[in-house]
């Protein structure tokens, strides 16, 4: 039976996207982050792949995350930093799930969960904002944030194994400005009395732009799955390869005459007689709206453009006169080295980027994985 809606996943590309970034940025060692589904590749596969090609740790932004890996059996370090205020730290504690935290509060209860446990010497990192104005403790209350962990840590209750922070990829300028003010709370860290094992603010676009950036650390996600975090360089010139691809069956085929409006609102109209081609995927997939009459795709080894408005479930694409039939493959990105559109074509047709396309996409699409 012909799948509707399939995302096919290299894993074999992901590995080697994995080998490659390591190498480009001389990565002392690499956190593979897996978070949102691994950017909707599919979290359980692709850490599998990743820590099976030598990624040191895995990282998730919440720990419902990292507790869905420990439950398929990943029994790789994990650490994840994003919590709300019933974060469920015993149960990150009680698998071996790392946490970072962004305050006094969130140290405090990571403490408790400690005892409760009756454990000792528990590792803890801190995530320190150094300039985003998001997640993170702000420089003037880390002081007293670390005060708070060498009394843990004298206590033998934590222990905190690693600094982190993350730089905002505005310019050069500004991005080694954060990394001057972490390396100042680093030192103010360790006048604190702490002792840090792992230094970390560099995710993949400042881990290959800025190696002051890299520490003994850097955290790798978009480039893993083989996308660029950059306007002007592409995954081609990175050398990493897009693992996904996406793709579906042409669900219906029709001629129509000059004038046919197309879709809702008519927001398209034909100027000669053409052939329109059904691809049965939609914004209830996680196709944008807002790339309706901008978005791509390649059927028969051309690239044909959607016209009218991306529906629920479906868009409609000018094949002109071109022949098409219905099962026909259509292919809206993959690796645009191989002829096809790519992630970050949808991505500038619906003003947004790459890494939304492929996170977005929605439980009707099917994946499948090769290369394993």
């Amino acid at each position: 039976m012909t799948v509707l809606r399939e995302a096919t996943v290299d894993l074999a590309a992901i590995a080697e996207n994995l080998r490659v970034l390591r190498s480009s940025t001389q990565a002392t060692n690499v956190l593979a982050v897996v978070k949102a589904d691994a950017y909707g590749h599919g979290a359980v596969p692709v850490a599998r792949t990743l820590v099976a090609a030598g990624a040191d740790m895995l990282g998730t932004a919440d720990i419902d995350e990292a507790r869905a890996l420990r439950g398929a059996g990943i029994d790789a370090p994990i650490l994840c930093w994003l919590h709300g205020p019933d974060a469920d730290f015993e149960a990150a504690l009680a698998q071996n799930i790392e946490v970072a935290v962004s305050s006094i509060e969130q140290l405090n209860a990571v403490a408790d969960a400690a005892r409760r446990l009756r454990a000792s010497d528990v590792p803890v990192q801190i995530k320190l904002d150094t300039g985003l104005s998001r997640n993170g403790a702000a420089p003037e209350l880390a002081g007293a944030l670390f005060a708070r962990a060498a009394k843990f840590e004298a206590e033998r209750v934590l222990r905190v194994r690693g600094l982190m922070t993350h730089v905002s990829n505005t310019a050069p300028a500004e991005d080694l400005a954060q990394v001057a003010q972490f390396e100042n709370l680093v030192a103010d860290a360790r006048a604190a009395g702490l002792r840090p094992d792992v230094l970390h603010a560099a995710a993949t676009a400042a881990a290959l732009r800025i190696p002051e950036s890299r520490f003994n650390l850097v955290r790798l996600g978009i480039g893993l799955y083989g996308l660029t975090p950059f306007d002007d360089e592409t995954s081609q010139q990175l050398g990493i390869r897009p693992a996904m691809t996406l793709r579906a069956p042409v669900a219906a085929v029709r001629r129509v005459p000059a004038g046919a409006g197309i879709s809702y609102g008519f927001t398209h109209r034909t100027s000669t007689p053409t052939t329109l081609a059904l691809i049965p995927l939609g914004y209830g997939d996680g196709i944008p709206r807002q790339a309706s009459n901008g978005g791509t795709v390649a059927i028969r080894g051309r690239i044909v453009a959607n016209v009218g408005r991306v529906a629920m479930d479906q868009f409609v694409v000018d094949v002109g006169d071109a022949p098409v039939e219905v099962g026909d493959e259509a292919v809206l990105f993959g690796d645009a080295a191989q002829g096809v559109p790519s992630a970050d074509d949808w991505a500038n047709a619906a003003s947004t980027i790459n890494y939304e396309i492929v996170t977005r996409l929605g439980s009707r699409v099917v994946r499948r994985y090769e290369g394993a």
